[in-house]
C-alpha cells in the first residue's frame, strides 16, 4: 500500500491583546494573588498594535509571506524592525484582529453563550462580509445585545467579559450554574480554541481540490480539554470544529499529548490513510488562551512588548498518495519509549538517530529538522534561550558522535539543517508542524528532498508521571511512484498480471479436465 501524502497546510494567527489581560493564565493568576501589582498596571503600555503584529517578521513567516531563509537574514531582535509591505493574508492563512475573532467565537457557539453588543456586532458583520472565508457566516452573528444586559451578566459573575481596547463589547455566559468545568472562564478557553481551529480549517478547505464531503475523519490536537464534571476531558472539539466549517461527511476525535500532540496526530492520521480505513483525514488545532502573555512579566521587566499576543492555529489534509504531494514516511518513525530516559541526548537519540539508522540513513541525509520552533524573541528574554538552535546543536552533536560530521562543522550544521523559530509559544503549535507549509512548497518545486517533524511533550506537567514524551516522522518528496519502495518485491506489475493469468488458465484447464 502507498505512503499517504500531505495535500495542503494552513496556518492562522489571532491577535488578542485584551485577552492577554483577561484570559492569559499569568495575568489572571497575578490578578488573584497580587491585584495591585506593578506588572498589571504596566501591561497596557506594552501591548502591540495590530499593525505591529502583522509587520512582525516571524508572523509573516508563519502565514507564508516570508520564507524561513529570508527570516534568518533579518537582524534580531525581529520586533525592533517592522517588515515593510507586510500583509494580513498569506499563502497559508491569515492574521486575524481581535474584534473579528470575537465574531468568530460567536458563530462557533451553538448554545447561545456568547453575547456581543449591537453596534459592535454590526461593525464585525460588515467586516465578515468582506472576509475571504467567513463571508457566508455574516448573518449568523445576529443583531447583538444591549450593552446594559451584558454589563449585568458580567457584574453578577454569570459571564466573563470580552473587551476591545479596554471597553466591554460582549461576554461569554457560564454553561452551568455549579459545574466548574462549564464556568464562563473555561467556556472562553474552549470557544477560543474551537474558533481558532475553525479559522484554520476554513482556510484549509478554501479552494481545495478535494470535495470537503469526502473528508472522513478529523483529529483535533490542541492543548485544551472539553467536558463536564462527570467527564472533564471527554471531547470532542474535532467534530465541533468540523460542524462549523461544514465538513458534514466527517467524524473525528481529540488527541492530546501536550506539545507532542500534533505529531502524534499526524502519525495517526497517516496510519489511518495508509491502512485504507479513511482516504482523507484532517489534523487541526486551535490556540490556547491560557498561554497568552505567558512570559509577559519578563518582557515587561526588560521594557519589551508582550510578544505572546497571538493565538496560533493550523490544519493539515492527509490523503492517499496522488504521486505529487510530499509523502509521510510511515516506515521512519521515532518513538521516545518509557525506557529511553529523559536526558536531552536520550530523547534525541530516540527521535532522530534510531529511526534514521533503522532506515539506513544518516542524520546528514535529512535536509531540515523541525523540533520546537518557538520564536527566540519570546523565549530568550525569559531565560529559556533560543530553543530551536539548542535542538539543532544537540542533533549536530549526535552527528559528530557518529562520525557523520567533524566537530568544527557543527555551526554550519545548525544553519544547513535548521530553521530559525517563527511560531508563537502555544506549546503544541511550534512543535514540528510549522515547517510543513514551507517544506511542502519546497518539495513541490524540487527545492527540498525531505524534512523531519519532531514533537516533544512534557508529560510530567499533568502530575501523573515524571516521563517525557516524543515522536517523529520523516516527510519526503514524492517520486511519482504511488507504490512504497519498502514494499517492492522486485516483480513488476506486468509480471504479476502475467503470473495471475497463467494461474487462472491452469486452474480452468484443471476444472475442464476433471
Amino acid at each position: 500500500m502507498s505512503f499517504p501524502v500531505i495535500k495542503k497546510a494552513s496556518y492562522v494567527l489571532v491577535n488578542t491583546p485584551d485577552m492577554i489581560i483577561h484570559n492569559g493564565t499569568t495575568q489572571t493568576l497575578e490578578r488573584e494573588t497580587n491585584p495591585d501589582s506593578d506588572y498589571l498596571k504596566q501591561i497596557k503600555d506594552h501591548l502591540r498594535s495590530f499593525e505591529d503584529v502583522v509587520s512582525y517578521a516571524p508572523n509573516q513567516t508563519y502565514i507564508g509571506n516570508l520564507t524561513p531563509e529570508e527570516l534568518a537574514l533579518r537582524k534580531r531582535p525581529w520586533h525592533s524592525e517592522a517588515l515593510e509591505g507586510a500583509q494580513r493574508y498569506g499563502k497559508f492563512g491569515e492574521i486575524m484582529p481581535q474584534d473579528e475573532f470575537y465574531g468568530l467565537i460567536k458563530i462557533s457557539d451553538v448554545f447561545d453563550l456568547v453575547k456581543l453588543e449591537k453596534s459592535f456586532t454590526a461593525s464585525v458583520k460588515e467586516k465578515f462580509m468582506k472576509h475571504p472565508v467567513l463571508n457566508s457566516k455574516a448573518d449568523a452573528l445576529g443583531e447583538g445585545e444591549e450593552i446594559v444586559d451584558i454589563e449585568k451578566m458580567v457584574e453578577s459573575h454569570v459571564a466573563e467579559g470580552l473587551y476591545e481596547n479596554g471597553n466591554l463589547v460582549g461576554c461569554v455566559r457560564r454553561a452551568h450554574e455549579h459545574d466548574k468545568n462549564l464556568s464562563s472562564h473555561i467556556m472562553v478557553e474552549n470557544l477560543a480554541v474551537k474558533a481558532s481551529g475553525v479559522l484554520a480549517l476554513m482556510h484549509l478547505v478554501k479552494e481545495l481540490d478535494v470535495d470537503v464531503n469526502s473528508i472522513e475523519y478529523i483529529i483535533e490536537c490542541s492543548e485544551e480539554a472539553i467536558g463536564d464534571m462527570n467527564q472533564r476531558g471527554g471531547g470532542n472539539i474535532a467534530k465541533a470544529i468540523g460542524e462549523i466549517a461544514g465538513l458534514r461527511g466527517a467524524t473525528g476525535s481529540d488527541m492530546r499529548g501536550f506539545c507532542a500532540g500534533p505529531t502524534h496526530a499526524i502519525i495517526t492520521a497517516a496510519s489511518l490513510v495508509k491502512s485504507g480505513i479513511y482516504k482523507n483525514v484532517v489534523v487541526v488545532a486551535g490556540g490556547a488562551t491560557a498561554k497568552l502573555g505567558m512570559n509577559g512579566r519578563d518582557h515587561v521587566k526588560k521594557n519589551l512588548p508582550i510578544l505572546e499576543d497571538c493565538l496560533g492555529g493550523f490544519a493539515l489534509l492527509i490523503s492517499e498518495n496522488d504521486g505529487i504531494n510530499p509523502v509521510l514516511r510511515t516506515d521512519i518513525i521515532g518513538r521516545h519509549t518509557i525506557g529511553h530516559g529523559a536526558s536531552p541526548q536520550a530523547v534525541l537519540e530516540a527521535l532522530v538517530l534510531e529511526p534514521l539508522e533503522k532506515a539506513g540513513l544518516k542524520i546528514t541525509d535529512v535536509n531540515k529538522f523541525a523540533p520546537e520552533m518557538q520564536t527566540p524573541d519570546i523565549t530568550e528574554p525569559a531565560g529559556a534561550g533560543d530553543v530551536p538552535t539548542q535542538n539543532y546543536k544537540m542533533i549536530g552533536a549526535l552527528a559528530v558522535k557518529k562520525g557523520q560530521i567533524d566537530r568544527k562543522d557543527l555551526p554550519g550544521f545548525v544553519t544547513e539543517h535548521g530553521y530559525p523559530g517563527f511560531a508563537p509559544t502555544q506549546g503544541h503549535i511550534p512543535s514540528g508542524v510549522p515547517i510543513i507549509g514551507h517544506g511542502r512548497e519546497y518539495m513541490l518545486n524540487d527545492k527540498m528532498d525531505n524534512f523531519m517533524i519532531i514533537g516533544k511533550g512534557s508529560l510530567f506537567l499533568g502530575r501523573m508521571t515524571n516521563l517525557f514524551d516524543g515522536v517523529s516522522i520523516v516527510v519526503e518528496k514524492n517520486n511519482g511512484n504511488k507504490e512504497d519502495s519498502s514494499e517492492n518485491t522486485g516483480i513488476s506489475k506486468e509480471e504479476v498480471k502475467a503470473m495471475v493469468a497463467d494461474a487462472m488458465k491452469d486452474f480452468a484447464a484443471y476444472i475442464l479436465n476433471k
